[in-house]
Order: structure tokens, then sequence, then C-alpha cells
């Protein structure tokens, strides 16, 4: 597979260096990377959507709990806590704090826990191209493939789990049309998701998100794939605003609906998707377009980030430790607990 861009990279040794970031709020028009040498910038920049994508947060948290190592064990807590109220929804980033947490309790090092966040990198890399051989393998030639949002090397630490199943689809020279949904309010597949489709030479074509299931009707639309946020035991899947219509449009036409995730992605302590927290953001990321409002001042307005899609919707789950098909409690719990 090509190597893609990786939205986060740590410069400069344990003592002095920094969390580099890719800031996503400036794509797709200017690619500029920010420094950041406190947890507390972190969190700013988690919460601010400098970094997005849960694998992504993830890894950023990680590397975030080595900055407050450098003050001292009771830092590292005192971090933990910070940086996990910043993003509710996506489980990886308290699967990032907790394995670094446990690090911290054998060597609360700043060179202990940096190696230990840099080997949690490479393993989300490795495992997203395992994840990606996966799903090529239901991507045929010919296809038109539907995503909604980014699930791209930019929302991970490198590669894509939905894109990068696209990705190596494209390696294998199977002939595939994209069609990426805009993903409103944020707009995370026209800024993000076509910038890196075109990076990848991946023909595509960027709709609305209300167009999807009239693509479908047409016969355009082959197969669906997206990222996710959390995952519950039954396979329920939280993922960005608009996947739950999607995925019910896929299943009405009878189109394949697939989910790419790591296994930091599932938390299974949650029986089904009525228990994942959805994070609710500002009412301005829908009333006001380019600075201007875009509705009446006391229109009132519901922003809901994340929707969950019931498992019964999706045809199979392609992880870094295998592919959960069906999609059901059973299921998931044998891959993910290998």
């Amino acid at each position: 597979m090509a190597e893609s861009l990786a939205p986060l990279e740590w410069s400069g040794d344990a003592a002095r260096g920094v969390l580099r970031l890719l800031d996503q709020r400036r794509l797709p028009h200017e690619e500029l990377w920010l420094d950041f040498g406190s947890p507390e910038d972190v969190a700013r920049a988690i919460r601010d959507m400098v970094v997005r994508g849960a694998p992504a947060i993830g890894l950023a948290a990680a590397y975030g709990l080595v900055l407050a190592a450098r003050r001292g064990p009771a830092a590292i807590v005192e971090a933990s806590r910070l940086l996990a109220a910043t993003r509710p929804t996506a489980v990886n980033l308290a699967w990032g704090l907790a394995r670094l947490g446990e690090r911290a309790r054998v060597d609360p090092s700043p060179e202990g826990l940096l190696e230990f966040a840099r080997a949690l990198h490479r393993e989300d890399v490795e495992g997203n191209r395992r994840m990606a051989a996966l799903g090529a393998a239901r991507i045929e030639s010919g296809m038109g493939v539907l995503t909604h949002c980014n699930a791209g090397a930019i929302a991970t630490g490198g590669v894509g789990t939905a894109l990068g199943v696209i990705a190596e689809a494209q390696r294998q020279g199977k002939r595939i049309h994209v069609f990426v949904d805009e993903t409103r309010p944020r707009l995370q597949g026209a800024r993000l998701t076509a910038w890196e489709l075109s990076r990848l030479g991946v023909p595509h074509t960027l709709i609305c998100d209300g167009m999807a299931a009239s693509l479908m009707a047409r016969g355009l639309v082959q197969l669906a794939v997206t990222g996710a946020d959390r995952i519950a035991e039954n396979g329920d899947v939280a993922n960005k605003i608009g996947t739950y219509g999607v995925a019910i449009a896929a299943f009405h036409h009878g189109i394949p609906f697939h989910v790419a995730a790591p296994a930091s992605t599932f938390d299974l302590s949650l029986a089904d998707g009525a228990g994942i927290p959805i994070e609710e953001r500002d009412a301005a990321e829908v009333t006001d377009w380019g600075g201007t409002r875009i509705c009446p001042k006391e229109t009132a307005v519901f922003n809901p980030a994340f929707d969950v899609t019931p498992a019964a919707l999706v045809r199979s789950i392609f992880t870094d430790r295998g592919e959960i098909s069906p999609v059901d409690r059973e299921s998931v719990r044998r891959v993910i607990q290998r």
C-alpha cells in the first residue's frame, strides 16, 4: 500500500520534544503543522478538532501523557482526567489513556512513556494495514463505493480505516469510484476525505449527504464502508452523524454496509449502543456558514456529533484482529478477545 500522510508525530526527545499535529481545521486549503508542548495544549487541540478521528485522538492523548510525565507521576493522573473529558464518544481516547496509565505504573518516566506511545502508534498503523487487506477483499473492480465522514490516514496513526480499505483496493489495481458524503455540519467528507482521495489518486465524486439513497436507487453504489468511534458488545456502531441513514438506505437497496475499526474502538463493557455517550457540539456549527448566520436567531438547534447504527444493518466489521461476520455479540467477543 502506498504510504499516506499521518496527522501526528513526535519531534525531539522525551525531555524537550513536542507533539506535532496537522491542523485539520485548515484543510484542504493549507497544510499547517502546529507544535504542542503541554497536556493542556493537547487537550485543547483535541477539543477544538485540530486533530480528530477516534484512533488519532487516542494517540494524541497518549503523547499528551508523555508531556505530563515531565512534571511527575501525579501530573500524569491529572492530565489523564483532563484529556478524557475532551471528546466523550470515541472510546479510543480512553483506550490510549488507559494503556499509557498502565505503563506509567511500571515506568512513569517521560522516556519510558514516549517509547510506549510510539509503540502504540506503530501498532495502529500495522493494524490499519491488516484491516485494509480484509476490507479490500470485499471490493470488486468496477464497484461504486460510498463512504461517510473521514476515516482516512489523518483520522488514525496512518493508512486509515475505511479509506485504508479503499486505498488498498486501488493499490491492487481494482477500478473503483468513491462517492463521498459531504458530512454536515463540519464537512469532514468534503474537506478531508476528498482531499485524501485526491492525494491517493482515487477517482471520486463529492455528494450532498441527502443524495446517498438516490445514488443507491440508481445503481451507482455497490458497497458502503465507514469508520467508527465506538462499537458496543453486540456490534452496534457509533459513528459520525448521518451514518445511520446511510446504513438504512444501504439495507433497503440490498447493498452491503461495512465498518472498519481497530480493536481499540470496541467497548465490551456496553451491552449495546444505547449506552454509548453521544457528544453534542456547539450550535454555531449548524446555524452559521462562513461566519454568517443562516437561520433566524430564535431557531433552536440540536447538534449531536454521532449516531448509532444497529448491528443488524452492518454486514461485517473489518478489524486488526480479523473480520466480524455476522455482526453479533458472539462474533464480536470471539474476534476482539483474541
